[in-house]
């Protein structure tokens, strides 16, 4: 279990909470940097900009009660004294729901999704509400989540909106209330964040190379040991064991802040690497592993024959191992949008195992073991594909994968290709 045991010690050392552009996610950037350096290889800091804001007031009031929320951040500000409107439950935001929802502050179920935020600008909505959790939820036990639109988000106009749990959102729609008060008043600019690549040259690269993946950024609240830091620490071992034993094609290793507020790292990095991508034979991500109690899967943003051929070697070499082929929500997604065709492993917990984007993502559920075992399965995996003789994955992505990817990132028919 030599992979697994440097796999815990280094997760020990990422064992932090390291949310997208603060300090602490530079701090894990460069305990990778240094980790990756002390390997022997080349590793640098590749920075980028994103959109940042900070929030200095946020509350919801209703007949004289104020509730405990979370502001959107990028959802703009209301006027010092807030928005008083009349209170709206719009339920799914269908059309039927928003007919009356002009002028209003609205709330519907759960949290913003694909065209919903359009839908209540478009309807005239001047606030929202969202919730989340479950009504039996303990506060004490619980976080509320900070909260962002997204690009795709704003290309409809800006409406404040604010977060609360769904126990709260239960009785204040059971207040009935005529009208509430929103206030959001935050300051939005930008700020840097950054990705950590390290190279490792081939003996026989013919303009072919393979890029690794993992996210190593998490989301306030969480120490993001399962979601990503086991992922980080794999492809760390993939690297030293390559460093050792080098492989014919070229490879490159990266670890992408910024995952959790929307593939950013992997964006930036697809952005900054354009004319790379034409040369890079594969993309192999890695998002979420380790747990004791779980299941191993990979998904193929590729043509079928990756997911025969994984299937097939992970029978004859014991391994259990779901293939599909189909998207995954990670940092795949932007080499795949370029014509890079992908695998994303991961080790998904059992229902009830593992816990993702909250406090309760921590070390315990996870072991050196199972990082072990699938550490080595995807080194197996990567020494037929760096070793090949003709790289056996066409560069190219199918009709049915690109439909998702275009979906995913939320793209208008211009934006298609």
């Amino acid at each position: 279990m030599e992979y697994g045991k440097r796999e815990m010690e280094l997760l020990q050392k990422l064992n932090f909470i390291r949310p997208c552009g603060t300090e602490e996610e530079k701090r894990a950037a460069q305990i990778l940097l240094e980790e990756a350096q002390a390997i022997g290889v080349e590793a640098r800091i590749e920075s980028f900009e994103v959109d940042h804001w900070t929030i200095h007031k946020e509350s919801l009031v209703s007949d004289g009660r104020e509730w405990e929320v979370k502001g959107y951040g990028l959802s703009g500000s209301t006027p010092e004294e807030g928005i008083t409107a009349p209170f709206a439950y719009v339920q799914e935001a269908t059309e039927v729901d928003l007919l009356d929802a002009k002028g209003k502050i609205v709330m519907m179920n759960g949290r913003i999704y694909g065209e919903d935020y359009a839908k209540l600008v478009k309807a005239g909505a001047v606030g929202f509400i969202t919730f989340q959790g479950n009504i039996v939820d303990k506060k004490e036990e619980t976080d509320l989540n900070y909260m962002n639109l997204f690009d795709w988000n704003l290309k409809a106009g800006k409406i404040p909106g604010v977060h609360m749990r769904t126990s709260d959102a239960l009785e204040l729609v059971n207040s009935k209330p005529e009208t509430v008060t929103l206030t959001l008043i935050q300051h939005e600019g930008k700020t840097s964040c950054q990705n950590v690549v390290a190279d490792l040259p081939g003996t026989d690269p013919r303009d072919q190379s393979i890029v690794y993946g993992a996210h190593y950024d998490s989301v306030p609240f969480s120490h993001g040991m399962y979601d990503n830091g086991a992922g980080s620490v794999i492809i760390m071992e993939l690297l030293r064991h390559f460093k050792a034993n080098p492989p014919k094609r070229n490879m490159r290793f990266c670890w992408f802040g910024g995952e959790e507020r929307g593939l950013l790292g992997s964006h930036a990095y697809v952005k900054a690497h354009e004319e790379e991508m034409k040369d890079i034979s594969l993309m192999i991500n890695v998002d979420v592993a380790g747990p004791v109690l779980g299941r191993d899967v990979a998904m193929c943003t590729s043509e079928d024959c990756l997911r025969v051929a994984t299937d097939y070697m992970a029978k004859e070499v014991g391994f259990p191992l779901k293939v599909t082929q189909d998207i995954y929500s990670s940092d795949s997604i932007p080499f795949a949008d370029k014509g890079v065709p992908g695998i994303n492993f991961c080790r998904f917990g059992a229902q009830g195992a593992a816990n993702i984007h909250n406090r309760h993502d921590v070390l315990e559920p996870l072991d050196g073991e199972n990082l072990d075992k699938t550490t080595r399965f995807i080194l197996a995996f990567s020494e037929r594909m760096a070793n090949a003789v003709v790289f056996p994955v066409p560069h190219s992505i199918p009709k049915n994968i690109v439909e998702k990817v275009d979906k995913y990132l939320k793209k208008d028919d211009k934006e298609k290709k």
